[in-house]
């Protein structure tokens, strides 16, 4: 899971959000899940804004490996009907995250706040800590620990996809230095481009994040050229220029 950047809607679609929002009667779960079923001028509207949002293709806001194919309520509609149409509660997620774990699940403290990370408000690695080694997350906090927990987050598809990803990010990173090496601009932005567009955008964080923490050597097994070219600014400033947001 990675922090995304939420966009501002064009003014028709915030108009058309807070007219249906206004039609939504105080608590009326039903009627709100009938105004969205119906309303597929705006679900169209919210998916091309969380398409725009997405790492890579398009790919699920949870998990980072499938393609995103619903628009997910982040508070569910069953909890807060009258969050249906409010954009700061949509999420672009697979169909499998959607209807197999995280569903209409949505943990609160005693206080009533979340206890789901929402990638779009908060930087998801604060909660926490990819274990580069074998693919899975550890729980910094009891919202990371809840999130593991309600999104799946450490299913072993995920985790093996994860260790594959590792890989192919340290093989990328190599070629991206190579290719600034002798010149060739066209590989140097193909090797970016690549980094951005593969699914488990969150191994591409983890690794730059945990790069510049004390213990990396041992985290990349001694790879000190690695390591080097993970905290260089000019890969930080190539991914920037792509559109990356690392």
């Amino acid at each position: 899971m990675i922090g995304i950047r939420r966009i501002a809607l064009p003014g028709r679609v915030v108009a058309d959000l807070e007219e249906l929002t206004a039609r939504i009667p105080s608590g009326d779960t039903k009627e709100a899940r009938r105004l969205w079923r119906v309303s597929r001028a705006v679900r169209r509207s919210l998916r091309a804004g969380l398409d725009i949002m997405a790492a890579g293709r398009g790919y699920c806001m949870y998990c980072g490996d499938g393609l995103g194919s619903t628009v997910d309520h982040f508070e569910p509609i069953a909890r807060n009907p009258g969050r249906a149409f409010d954009w700061l509660n949509h999420v672009l997620a697979c169909e499998y995250c959607n209807s197999h774990h995280k569903r209409d699940l949505f943990p609160v403290d005693e206080d009533g706040n979340s206890l789901l990370i929402d990638p779009t408000a908060e930087d998801p690695l604060e909660h926490l800590f990819l274990v580069l080694s074998i693919g899975t997350y550890r729980a910094l906090t009891e919202k990371g620990e809840q999130t593991i927990e309600v999104c799946g987050l450490n299913r072993a598809q995920l985790a093996r996809g994860r260790e594959t990803a590792v890989n192919q990010v340290s093989a990328l990173v190599m070629g991206w230095w190579a290719a600034r090496e002798l010149g060739d601009d066209v590989k140097r932005r193909a090797m970016v481009w690549t980094l951005l567009d593969q699914p488990h955008a969150d191994v591409l964080h983890a690794m730059l994040r945990q790069a510049g923490m004390p213990g990396a050597r041992a985290v990349f097994r001694a790879d000190d050229e690695l390591i080097d070219l993970l905290r260089a600014p000019e890969l930080a400033e190539d991914l920037q220029l792509s559109g990356g947001a690392v």
